[in-house]
C-alpha cells in the first residue's frame, strides 16, 4: 500500500554498492606507477642509444669532410678545425653530449689526424673506447691511454662529462 502512495518502492538493505575502494585505488595507482618507471628506463636506454648513434654518424661524416678537404695534400699540416666544420653545412663542433668534436694533427705524424670527443660520461666513455671505429689507426683516452678495441676498467675514470675519446685516422 505504501507503494501505491508515494510511488516508489520501499529501501532494502540488500541494496548493490556501486563505487570502488581505497584499496583498488591504491592498486590501480601502483600499477601505473611501474609501468610508468618501466617507460622512463626505456626511454632513456633509447636516448642513450640515440646519442651514441649520432655521435658514430658525426664521426664518419668529420672524417670524410676531412679526407675530402685535405686529400690532395701528402699530410694534415696545414689541418684547420674551424675551416672542416665551417664547410659541413648543418654541423657544428658541438656534440650530443654538449662535449666538442676537436680536430688536429697527431703531433707524432702529419699523415695522421686526431678526433677528439669530449664531453662523454664514464659509461659512454667505455662504449666509444671500446668500439671498432672504421679507418682508425687506434685510439687514446683520457687518461693517454692508446688502445684498439680493448675496455680497461681503469680508463674513462674522469668525472661525469669530463671524459675525452681521441680517434686517430690516416
Amino acid at each position: 500500500m505504501k507503494m501505491l502512495l508515494t510511488g516508489r518502492r520501499p529501501r532494502t538493505a540488500s541494496r548493490e554498492q556501486s563505487g570502488r575502494s581505497m584499496i583498488e585505488m591504491l592498486g590501480v595507482l601502483a600499477i601505473m606507477g611501474v609501468i610508468t618507471v618501466a617507460a622512463i628506463g626505456l626511454i632513456t636506454s633509447a636516448m642513450r642509444s640515440m646519442h651514441r648513434s649520432n655521435v658514430q654518424d658525426h664521426v664518419a661524416q668529420i672524417v670524410n669532410e676531412v679526407r675530402a678537404i685535405y686529400g690532395e695534400y701528402d699530410d694534415y699540416s696545414m689541418l684547420d678545425n674551424a675551416t672542416v666544420f665551417a664547410s659541413m653545412r648543418g654541423m657544428s663542433s658541438r656534440n650530443p653530449y654538449g662535449g666538442e668534436y676537436a680536430i688536429s694533427v697527431h703531433p707524432l705524424d702529419a699523415r695522421q689526424f686526431v678526433l677528439a670527443i669530449t664531453g662523454l660520461s664514464r659509461s659512454d666513455c667505455l662504449f666509444f673506447r671500446t668500439r671498432a671505429w672504421t679507418d682508425s689507426v687506434g685510439f687514446q683516452t683520457s687518461d693517454g691511454r692508446v688502445s684498439g678495441a680493448e675496455a680497461d676498467p681503469f680508463d674513462c675514470g674522469a668525472t661525469d662529462g669530463r671524459n675525452i675519446i681521441r680517434i686517430i685516422f690516416n
